[in-house]
């Protein structure tokens, strides 16, 4: 088993070119292997990053505290013009301030659903859509997923997470208070969703997502919370002029770098998970949706 200390930036890298352009998997295995560190193979590395979502689940689907449903609802103007998404509500008596999760650039996958998991044992109602609901679902492994959501009209695609914060805002057991989440893409749909609902979207926690256009931020009503990791250049590079945007525009946000880690740190099914920075920033996450979804 390969400690991810040992794991050279070069692999990492390699992986974040994989995991966001149209790299396949056999690229990517046959770039990392032309690299060789201290006697231990780029290949061996490589694989070591694969996700293993499995060993990752933190919360069962049967847990008590929970009712996890697929949920089908309208979404006019998307992909298809119906969605379906991963509804977790807690079992205590509700309403609930609802929460949307969003996921990767490959679909939901297992790690998402665990995600949404966690929000509801923390008593929230919480939705993780499936972008690749309206095609067929996410196929069951992310090579697929990536190369399925790239597919996609990517403006449809938006319209698919917008009608879906709709929907669970809209939900029974919500309050009315709605807050989103996102990864990755996910955490640059949600500047997007901060943007497009203005006054209806009450928190927003991107985690190392792209930043919106500047001339959007004027839009923003919502409290930001923007979760980013020190290794990350291609997301980091975006900060500068979104910070002047927010400053410019006078708007409520907070930015926190996690030290040593890289993009992707919160997901904990590959070696790129800093279990303490990920403890970290869940923390401050759902204390940050406590206090402006209450």
């Amino acid at each position: 088993m390969i400690d991810p200390k040992d794991i050279d930036r070069r692999i990492y890298d390699l992986y974040d070119e994989y995991c966001h352009t149209e790299m396949t998997r056999r690229d990517f295995l046959q770039r990392a292997s032309a690299i060789t560190i201290a006697g231990v193979s780029g290949l061996a590395m490589a694989q070591a990053l694969l996700p293993r979502y499995a060993q990752a689940q933190t919360i069962s689907f049967t847990d008590d505290r929970i009712k996890a449903t697929y949920e089908d609802y309208a979404s006019p103007g998307g992909t298809s013009g119906e969605m379906r998404g991963y509804l977790v509500q807690p079992t205590t008596e509700g309403p609930h301030p609802a929460v949307i999760v969003i996921h990767e650039n490959r679909g939901l996958n297992p790690y998402i659903e665990d995600v949404a998991r966690r929000f509801g044992t923390m008593g929230f109602l919480a939705l993780a859509p499936d972008g690749l609901s309206p095609v067929g679902g996410y196929p069951g492994n992310d090579d697929d997923g990536k190369v399925l959501q790239k597919s996609l009209d990517q403006t449809q695609l938006k319209t698919d997470m917008l009608n879906s914060a709709r929907f669970v805002q809209s939900h029974a057991g919500s309050t009315g208070k709605l807050g989103s989440v996102g990864f990755c893409w996910g955490g640059g749909t949600t500047n997007y969703l901060a943007v497009e609902m203005g006054s209806d979207l009450h928190a927003a926690v991107p985690f190392y997502g792209a930043a919106p256009a500047s001339d959007s931020v004027a839009s923003i009503s919502a409290p930001v919370m923007v979760q980013s990791a020190e290794m990350d250049d291609r997301i980091n590079a975006m900060w500068p002029d979104f910070e002047a945007a927010l400053q410019d525009a006078g708007k409520d946000y907070t930015r926190h770098l996690y030290e040593g880690t890289g993009h992707g740190f919160h997901n904990n099914s590959t070696p790129r998970f800093n279990e303490e920075a990920a403890a970290l920033a869940e923390s401050r996450t759902v204390e940050f949706f406590k206090q402006h979804l209450a």
